[in-house]
């Protein structure tokens, strides 16, 4: 689906709930609250799913468009989304009602309806900016904010390997259009609870390194974080540090899920196919940036891994 012909399917259609993916991040919930923004700018009726594991850092973007509890959708909208592993159990119910995903991860599996897609974006935010602007929709400040912590958050502030020319020139379109970005940068990446200056410190403390230090593996239990009163938001971005250190071209973060055994993989590179590996334990992502989830011990899915990227250096 192009772009004209997203702009001519929201038009022609109504009463949309916009879904975000599990353990929703900055770039699902900025894109969510900007779409469902515009779409209420060019009449429509329009809500965001609320996820209970949306954590406090992005409740003053999202929660004004959250859907009241009686409302019944017609059209069902993914933002960021790439896979229906990654569909939330707040939503179960709409599960196979999905008339457009947008998105832009690579590894998207075509599970809408309708797709669009350009994986080229490095954030989906640049992604929704193109298509609110395409609609006709104002693009106003709240809006322009939306989108700012959407594209800013999955970059890093600019700072990742995924960020591009379009990616600045999308920031400093939202800048115009007044997110304020001193107040935004400050918030989200100058600021830190003391819970996360000491999750850091486990972090740097208990991680080991592999392959002459071209590979850092973490793991990250409750065990370890309870006793800090540390949350999501303490956690957020927590998988970019093992690959922030000198040398290092891949990092791997394991951290234990909800569910009993069940643990979370994101996967950090400079180098090596994020998406490629994630995809051999029935994950994906970016080049990257990339993930899965597994039932195992946390030793054992390390273990595994660090198999098959030594594997990978190897062919490299």
């Amino acid at each position: 689906m192009t772009i004209n012909e997203c702009v001519s399917f929201l038009r022609e259609n109504d009463n949309y709930l916009i879904i975000t993916h599990i353990r929703p991040d900055g770039d699902t919930l900025g894109c969510a609250a900007a779409l469902c923004q515009a779409l209420r700018a060019l009449g429509k009726t329009a809500h965001i799913n609320a996820d209970p594991h949306s954590t406090p850092r992005y409740a003053p973007y999202v929660s004004a468009y959250y859907s009241p509890a009686a409302f019944t959708p017609d059209t069902i909208v993914t933002v960021d989304m790439a896979t229906l592993r990654m569909y939330p159990d707040s939503a179960v119910q709409f599960r196979e009602r999905v008339a457009l995903s947008i998105d832009h991860h690579k590894s998207n599996s075509g599970y809408a309806e309708n797709t669009l897609l350009d994986a080229e974006c490095a954030a989906c935010g640049e992604l929704v900016l193109r298509l609110i602007e395409a609609s006709g929709a104002p693009v106003t400040s709240e809006i322009a904010t939306a989108l700012y912590v959407a594209v800013a958050t999955d970059t890093g502030c600019f700072s990742y390997d995924n960020t591009t020319a379009q990616t600045l020139l999308a920031a400093a379109r939202l800048t115009d259009f007044g997110a304020d970005i001193r107040t935004l940068n400050r918030e989200l990446f100058r600021s830190r609870s003391r819970a996360r200056v000491a999750v850091e410190g486990i972090v740097y403390s208990t991680m080991t390194y592999h392959f002459g230090g071209r590979a850092a593996a973490l793991i990250l239990t409750d065990a370890q974080l309870l006793p800090l009163g540390a949350d999501e938001d303490d956690l957020e971005n927590i998988a970019a540090l093992p690959v922030s250190i000198s040398g290092v071209e891949v990092g791997v973060t394991i951290r234990d899920l909800p569910e009993p055994g069940r643990c979370k993989v994101s996967l950090r590179s400079s180098g090596l196919d994020c998406n490629a590996l994630a995809q051999r334990f029935g994950g994906g992502g970016h080049t990257s940036a990339a993930g899965f989830s597994m039932t195992a011990p946390p030793e054992e899915i390390k273990s595994r891994i660090l198999a098959a990227i030594e594997e990978l250096l190897g062919s490299a």
